[in-house]
């Protein structure tokens, strides 16, 4: 009786504070004991990783993307503070480690997707509970309801690796691009264009113009990845900047494919800093392949720059990693493949629809035969297409043009025949290495000489072009040192005769770019060229002295086939000289160049050139050039290479041997 006596008072006056006290206490002494039990066996999970020496598995370094720093430790390339969760992180891989372990028993958000340490790091966590065999009892899983939902809206099925080409007139695509498009089940050839991608990309601010190669180079742009609808990749790729692109099925196992996407998925809470040559889109992108199998090391391949052609060439080297290729053509391609399907009189046909659209409801035009007329108008809907993806939204005449071609088109109800586009230009993989290096000998005003010449990247117009964007040049760091034989000279600048041997380094080149876009009746893009660096000349009194030289030219080529193909250019141009050979170190001037690029057989490719330059400003004079140049492919790496170059009182010839590596 005591008890419920005693209990009723207290139900009436006290149960609501015992009950509230007696509720925080049941709470609280299983809440200690969990938080003992977890720092328990957080403890002992870092004590076994530890003992593993996990930290130091290249399955960690490439998931935190660590690599060895000068001083012998470890620093991450990903600069995002977020992504790390020990304060040192970047440069500590066991500290993150042991964070990682502490966060994964929090439900706190972390990163910048905001979400529980397990769901936004889901590949650092099945990494380790794989090798330390969580027990679901003491460590909790969660369940990452929006990585699984984006990952089942995937259905995937394989991953393919996507190459759109290099386009000249746009700087930034020079080198071409790499980004991964996630192939679903069921899809065929021509629905795979609704695939997703995974992109990535420099962050850039709108009519970025000039400033993006400086802070390109230099990596002052957040580089982000980012999941993009592949039809909008074609659509900026081979609609608009006119980019053939290739695609590379990848033979990966579901099991590679999946902790791809995994870490894929942790990469959105990455950011890298982005650096045009070498923390570049490709870079990263096989750096994401190396996730998927640690054995690739892919991106271990490229440690200072990485030129999408080369990183194609590594993937393709992997045994089996590679299945089937798809060309995708740009309309470019596919506007010049359906052109040359025309003869003279439909040529004609194709300009006048082109101007005036209305002539497709002509009678002249009805009394073409059909299925000729739907090549026309087809081809002119394509040009339109084409032309209308560069006049923006407004006052676009190009896409009303094309409204009317289309109507006409409409009406004769027969569909267009399948056509296989082929490329003018091979795989990309097919191509040289894009590292070269030169031996050679020669004579300059009859005193031999010695050469050896190196080149960073990447392709020059003399190369065998097979691969590369046709009539196109980018040289990235270039240079040539000479051994002069003695000769009986005096030379003034120098104060001494040349009767001893001479080294010097003959002509550097930071970069040199030059395109040939052959014009036509319908298509005007220019020719233009750029170089900055520093050669070597004979000038005055002085036989052989450096002379730093920045040209710059705009102009225009047309293309023949009397031979095979020819490719003649003009240029108006400008250039800037400074040498202590001029007698006020310096000239400015400008002038013109005309030339022959010529294809005379499969392996064999002939340069001709001249220039002539007056200089107006520093010490006045005029300059006349010639420039014979030709190369001989022996092997897809290899090509032997004959140079004459004249100057006033000054010759120059040299053959080499160039080796792509």
């Amino acid at each position: 009786m005591a008890g419920p006596l005693l209990f009723l008072p207290l139900r009436c006056s006290l149960f609501p504070f015992l009950t509230t006290a007696l509720i925080i206490l049941s709470l609280a002494g299983p809440v200690w004991a969990t938080e003992d039990v977890s720092r328990a066996y957080l403890d002992e999970l870092v004590t076994r990783a530890n003992g593993l020496r996990l930290a130091e598995t290249r399955e960690w370094q490439v998931l935190l993307h660590y690599r060895r720093n000068l001083w012998g430790g470890y620093t991450s390339e990903q600069d995002a503070p977020g992504f790390f969760l020990a304060p040192d992180g970047k440069v500590n891989p066991q500290a993150e480690l042991a964070a990682t372990l502490t966060q994964f028993f929090s439900d706190e958000f972390v990163g910048r997707s905001k979400q529980p340490a397990q769901c936004a790091f889901v590949a650092r966590y099945s990494f380790l509970k794989e090798r330390l065999a969580f027990d679901p009892e003491r460590l909790r899983p969660l369940v990452c309801e929006r990585f699984n939902n984006w990952l089942a809206d995937f259905d995937v099925e394989g991953i393919s690796l996507i190459f759109p080409t290099g386009f000249m007139n746009n700087p930034s695509s020079m080198f071409g691009h790499t980004f991964l498009r996630i192939d679903q089940k069921g899809q065929t050839p021509h629905t795979r264009i609704l695939a997703s991608t995974i992109n990535f990309a420099a962050e850039l601010p709108p009519d970025a113009g000039i400033e993006y190669p400086i802070k390109g180079i230099f990596g002052m742009y957040p580089g982000y990845f980012s999941t993009i609808p592949y039809y909008l990749k074609v659509q900026e790729y081979r609609d608009i900047e006119n980019r053939d692109i290739w695609e590379y099925r990848l033979n990966l196992t579901p099991d590679q494919v999946r902790r791809l996407l995994m870490h894929a998925w942790e990469m959105g809470n990455a950011t890298f800093d982005y650096y045009f040559f070498g923390e570049n889109c490709s870079y990263h992108i096989l750096a994401l392949l190396d996730a998927a199998d640690t054995a690739f090391r892919l991106a271990d391949q490229f440690p200072y720059y990485t030129i999408p052609a080369d990183s194609m060439r590594a993937v393709l080297a992997q045994q089996g990693l590679v299945g089937a290729v798809v060309y995708r053509p740009s309309r470019l391609t596919l506007v010049k493949r359906k052109r040359e399907l025309l003869d003279q009189e439909e040529d004609r046909w194709l300009r006048r629809l082109l101007e005036k659209p209305d002539e497709a409801r002509s009678e002249s035009f009805s009394a073409v035969p059909q299925a000729r007329r739907v090549l026309l108008l087809d081809t002119a809907s394509d040009y339109l297409l084409l032309r209308s993806e560069g006049a923006g939204e407004k006052e676009n005449p190009w896409r009303d043009r094309n409204k009317i071609i289309l109507s006409a088109r409409a009406e004769l109800k027969t569909p267009s025949p399948d056509m296989e586009v082929q490329p003018f230009v091979d795989r990309p993989d097919a191509g040289h290495e894009t590292r070269r290096i030169g031996v050679g000998a020669g004579w300059r005003n009859n005193r031999p000489f010695e050469e050896v010449a190196f080149r960073g990247a990447y392709h020059d117009i003399l190369d065998p072009e097979r691969g590369y964007t046709p009539d196109a040049q980018i040289e990235i760091v270039s240079l040539a040192i000479r051994k002069y034989a003695p000769a009986n000279w005096y030379n003034m600048s120098m104060g001494r005769s040349l009767n001893e041997s001479q080294v010097r380094l003959e002509r550097f080149s930071l970069f040199n770019m030059v395109s040939l876009a052959p014009m036509d009746s319908l298509f005007h893009a220019p020719s233009w060229k750029l170089g900055i660096g520093m050669n070597t000349i004979h000038h005055n009194t002085c036989q052989l002295c450096s002379n730093g030289v920045f040209n710059a030219g705009m102009g225009g080529s047309t293309e023949s086939h009397w031979l095979r193909r020819e490719l003649w250019f003009a240029f108006a141009e400008a250039e800037a000289n400074y040498s202590k050979a001029y007698e006020e170190r310096h000239r400015i001037g400008g002038g013109g160049t005309v030339g022959l690029l010529a294809d005379l057989t499969d392996r064999w490719k002939l340069l001709i050139s001249g220039t002539y330059l007056r200089y107006a400003l520093g010490e006045h004079g005029d300059d006349v050039r010639w420039t014979v140049g030709q190369r001989v492919t022996i092997l897809q790496n290899f090509s032997l290479r004959l140079d004459y170059n004249h100057r006033d009182r000054d010759d120059d010839v040299v053959f080499s041997g160039l080796f792509y590596f």
